[in-house]
């Protein structure tokens, strides 16, 4: 896996953000982040929505597809409360917050409507855990 995610990483950051294969033409972001434990800086590449209104608000979803178990990075991120994105060219801090309840189920239907693999993860999570959505919102 560590692989193939610097193989994303490499051709995101030589395209200014963009990809092919699995992920051409799909809103994705580099996302950074600290291990809570290690202390470690790490860099996942994650499909991201943007913000109906606001350009300073993106969302992520810890789907690790459809894993009975949430992503590292997930955990990471809530602990700290903050990371860094990269976009294409621009790169930046971000605070970092939980979406919860009716908030949370529609910015995740929002998502599946529009890329069905994340329908596909939901079910594959199905009483087994529900998958979070952060908001990751410019410092």
């Amino acid at each position: 896996m560590a692989n193939w995610n610097a193989q994303i990483i490499d051709e995101f950051r030589a395209n200014h953000g963009r990809v092919g294969g699995q992920f051409a033409g799909a809103p994705l972001i580099l996302l950074h982040h600290r291990g809570r434990k290690s202390g470690a800086d790490y860099v996942n590449p994650v499909m991201s929505l943007a913000h109906e209104s606001d350009p300073d608000t993106i969302y992520v979803f810890a789907s690790k597809a459809g894993a009975p178990t949430h992503p590292e990075w997930y955990r990471n991120l809530v602990a700290a409360g903050r990371g860094r994105v990269e976009t294409g060219d621009d790169e930046y801090e971000v605070d970092v917050t939980e979406l919860e309840g009716e908030e949370r189920d529609r910015i995740f239907a929002k998502q599946a409507s529009r890329y069905q693999g994340f329908a596909g993860y939901a079910d594959k999570t199905a009483g087994i855990r529900t998958i979070p959505v952060l908001a990751l919102r410019r410092r």
